[in-house]
């Protein structure tokens, strides 16, 4: 190593309480020579591998390879996920530069012919190899990744196939700059207070707070999550509502520096020439090779048989709601500016509750306090905040996670609110996934990322009950991960199928609803006083309210994904001409000029859900036939949760996950469940 590298601290082994990443040491000039250095290292172990003489066999061959480029892998974890959630433009140059050599660098091992044929002679003799269920998964989908990638193409075509997973790796990371980049750019200054009307205090402190933090005088909005849906829900003026909803609905599709249809246009065709460099006919029949639904018409007729339940209760919906929204002298037809507004009032008439009457029941501390008891309750975890472990901001907070014998089981991070560096939406990631190989137990360092709302000069962070679930939904997504009881890293946590990985945090937005869990933490943060069992009643009374609209705007999402993925030539012409072909069958608004879902669908053209966006609704189907054993048991049954933990949340994709399902519940699931849950039955 160069006297550069033995100064780099993600070169050197990570120090302290359970060598979690250290953030304070890491410098922006530090992460190009590591990649590299790392890079050269990992391609060392591999080529040790591939020099070694003795006959290829499970040890030697596949599990070397599963644990070759450690290192890399952990400072492509700190990197990448901190270019997602604390950026900055030299982050994002980085990642530019670093994303084609990574490619190179994957490439150079699923393309080596000596490699695979070490991994092809161990395959083939899987029959009389002595390989237990997890070992036998490993192998098997070892084995797919070579050929998915390339390896059994002529020399020409691995080329090809090169060059397209290049320029892919960069376009990606292209989309997801240009649509954080067009959400910064948004702001709306409000300086006539009557412009305010119909904003809740809470929000109009916000604005006011986010002016003060930009030096302007007034009231400040954004399209961040916490500041653009108020707004839309409460905002009496409509002009301003309209001009918040074209904003958002036409980031990346503006013509200029950020746009992103060109992107979009490449990027589907780059993934349709790999799907049929590989013999496939389109990319959505490549990637459901590896899903549960297992192919595309499989998942047409999955969101067809959801459509078809969903639409005339949406319908009806969507009349209801122009229905109350003339009987309140509104003159014209509800837009999608209107849509938020008009169904908030409308709420409020049938269930006499608005979602800022609960907010004050939850203040984030509470409400970590209420998912933490749950985690202990159902998995007898114990979650206890440790200082001395580095976070990569003031927002972060980490925490040690033990089990009831006080054996730690993980690191969780928390980070709950926006900023300009952090994009859009909520996510699970990890820093170090889980792995027990030859009795070296890796136990792994998750986080969870959202973008809630902040605190004010006046109140603490009070959540929105959609915040609630989101946060459980992630933290589902995070007891996946840490509650990892595999053998080997590619098969550890959330490496499962990605119509599978959705299934734990769905099932676990299920407690919101559930009173015996919300009387634990939901007290109104300035009185003391419990959360209303009346207003319990009535959030689960309008649990559904809108359930079939929700229904179709995410088939709609789904839709749009297959339209775009499942087939055979590239997509020519306008985006929006396109996009409403694909999502005629759901709409119930008028188009909307210059709005666009597919320039920041970064979901499926920057965040792994191309040809997979159906999954969460195939999740769902899972998660509500999964929950129903908890209601028929007790919603804190542990031997209900020691099944679940055991068969689903400890397995990871160690076996086939329907396997893993059935384990769990004794039965495939039907939609049934899904549907009754949401009232369209």
């Amino acid at each position: 190593m160069t006297q550069e590298n033995t100064e780099n601290p993600l070169l050197q082994p990570f120090s302290g309480i359970h060598q979690t990443a250290p953030f304070n040491s890491v410098k922006i000039e530090h992460y190009l020579p590591a990649f590299d250095a790392a890079i050269a290292e990992a391609k060392e172990e591999v080529q040790k591998l591939i020099d070694n003489p003795e006959q290829p066999d499970f040890a030697n061959t596949i599990v070397a390879l599963d644990l070759a480029g450690d290192r890399l892998n952990r400072i492509q974890s700190i990197f990448f996920n901190l270019n997602s959630a604390e950026t900055c433009d030299e982050m994002q140059n980085i990642a530019q530069e670093i994303a084609p050599k990574l490619s190179d660098f994957g490439n150079d091992i699923t393309l080596n012919e000596q490699l695979f044929g070490r991994i092809k002679e161990v395959f083939e003799q899987r029959q009389s190899l002595i390989l237990n269920v997890e070992e036998t998964t490993l192998l098997e989908k070892t084995y797919r990744r070579f050929v998915r990638s390339g390896a059994n193409l002529n020399a020409s075509d691995k080329e090809k196939y090169r060059a397209i997973t290049k320029e892919l790796s960069q376009l990606g990371l292209t989309f997801q700059q240009n649509v954080l980049a067009e959400t910064n750019a948004y702001e709306l200054l409000i300086t006539d207070e009557k412009d305010l009307s119909g904003l809740p205090d809470s929000i109009v402190e916000m604005a006011a707070q986010t002016a003060k933090s930009k030096e302007k005088e007034g009231w400040l909005f954004n399209l961040q999550y916490p500041s653009y849906v108020p707004f839309l829900k409460y905002a009496d003026n409509r002009e301003l509502r309209e001009q918040m909803f074209r904003a958002s609905s036409s980031r990346g599709n503006h013509g200029n520096e950020s746009d992103n249809n060109a992107t979009i246009k490449r990027i589907v065709e780059l993934r349709l020439e790999k799907a049929r460099l590989l013999g496939f006919k389109t990319h959505a029949e490549y990637k459901l090779q590896e899903r549960m639904a297992e192919t595309p018409e499989k998942v047409t007729r999955f969101l067809d048989e959801l459509h078809l339940e969903s639409k005339p209760f949406a319908i009806n919906e969507f009349a209801e709601v122009q229905k109350y929204a003339e009987k309140n002298g509104f003159g014209g037809i509800v837009q999608r500016w209107d849509w938020a507004y008009y169904s908030e009032k409308l709420k409020l008439e049938k269930y006499n509750f608005t979602d800022e009457e609960v907010k004050p029941y939850l203040q984030l501390e509470k409400v970590i306090d209420g998912v933490f008891f749950l985690a202990k309750k159902l998995y007898g975890l114990h979650l206890k905040e440790n200082k001395s472990i580095e976070v990569y901001h003031p927002d972060v907070t980490a925490y040690e996670v033990l089990d009831e014998n006080s054996r730690f089981v993980a690191v969780l991070y928390l980070d709950f609110f926006p900023r300009e560096g952090k994009r859009s939406g909520a996510w699970m990631t990890d820093y170090r996934s889980q792995s027990n190989v030859g009795g070296n137990q890796i136990r792994p360092h998750v986080s969870l990322v959202t973008n809630f709302s902040k605190p004010t000069e006046s109140s603490p962070s009070l959540l929105t009950f959609d915040e609630v679930t989101t946060f459980l939904h992630e933290f589902g997504h995070g007891l996946h991960g840490m509650l990892s009881q595999c053998q080997f890293p590619g098969t550890s946590g959330t490496n499962v199928y990605w119509d599978f990985v959705e299934l734990p945090s769905q099932m676990h937005e299920n407690w919101a609803y559930e009173k015996e869990w919300l009387d634990l933490f939901a007290v109104h943060y300035q009185t003391g006083e419990k959360l209303p069992e009346e207003l319990i009643r009535k959030i689960q009374k309008a649990q559904n309210f809108q359930a079939a609209y929700m229904m179709e705007r995410q088939l709609s999402f789904a839709m749009l994904d297959m339209a775009y993925h499942n087939r055979g030539i590239p997509v020519e012409g306008d985006l929006k001409a396109f996009e409403l072909k694909a999502t005629a069958s759901t709409d119930l608004f008028e188009p909307v000029e210059g709005s666009l879902q597919s320039t920041v669908f970064s979901h499926i053209f920057s965040g792994g859900y191309d040809a997979g966006y159906y999954s969460y609704k195939w999740a769902e189907v899972l998660d509500a036939d999964a929950f129903s054993v908890f209601k028929e048991n007790g919603i804190f049954d542990r031997e209900t949760a020691d099944s679940f933990r055991k068969n689903i949340l400890e397995k990871g994709g160690s076996e086939h996950p329907m396997n893993l399902y059935k384990a769990f519940r004794g039965q495939e699931p039907t939609v049934t469940a899904l549907l009754k849950r949401n009232g369209l039955v």
